[in-house]
């Protein structure tokens, strides 16, 4: 049987008119925004507490340990930093040497890849994997809203003109989760992430955060 060669990830052509987006600037940005964000994550870590303790447990039966999983992300200004999920997949080191598995480690995870679990499905589906990710927020390396953070290999292929999408600290949701490209592939969509940094405004954020429940929900009954 013949193996899936393994592929380089394309990045899309430059939209004229985001060829160039201004750095966000402002008291929102620079102020009012980083507080927010740390104290509505640090509220959201309370109150979901249960949540988390339940979806821990839950990986910690069904998948084993470690219960979180640590992967390098751009942040801010392209800076990595890791970026915490629950585990949703197996840890099967007699995989490690398939050629689509190698591929889509430095890419996208594939639906045939067969470290899934029925657990880890459910969890990616609703999202609950990335709730981890509001300690992310509370440290300052990630943003309630914001081009959510790419895997540093794809970043590092990036044209020039993408790399405007690291101006604002990634996010948990953005507009590429709640528009009808958020199907697609990230690094084929950063036109989505310039068009928010370029409208970068409470009033964008509050309807973003609006717009993920809905979409979210919308995106798991499909």
């Amino acid at each position: 049987m013949s193996s899936e060669p393994i592929s380089t990830p394309r990045v899309d052509s430059r939209p004229s008119h985001l060829s160039f987006v201004a750095r966000p600037r402002g008291a929102y940005v620079r102020i009012a925004k980083p507080m927010i964000d740390r104290t509505v994550a640090a509220t959201a870590l309370v109150v979901l507490s249960p949540l988390l303790a339940v979806v821990a447990l839950g990986v910690w039966w069904r998948i084993g340990r470690p219960v979180l999983f640590c992967q390098a992300r751009c942040g801010l200004d392209g800076v990595p930093f890791d970026v915490v999920k629950f585990r949703t997949m197996r840890a099967d080191r007699r995989l490690a040497h398939r050629p689509v598995i190698e591929d889509r480690r430095l890419t996208h995870k594939t639906a045939r890849d067969p470290r899934h679990t029925d657990l880890g499905r459910t969890l990616r589906k609703w999202s609950l994997d990335e709730l981890p990710q509001l300690w992310n927020v509370v440290k300052g390396d990630m943003s309630l809203v914001g081009p959510r953070p790419e895997l540093v290999g794809i970043v590092a292929r990036y044209e020039s003109w993408q790399d405007q999408r690291h101006f604002v600290r990634p996010g948990l949701t953005g507009l590429w989760q709640v528009s009808r490209r958020g199907d697609g592939l990230m690094h084929l969509c950063t036109d989505v992430d310039l068009e928010y940094v370029a409208t970068i405004g409470w009033r964008t954020d509050l309807q973003i955060l609006l717009r993920t429940l809905p979409a979210a929900i919308s995106r798991s009954g499909s």
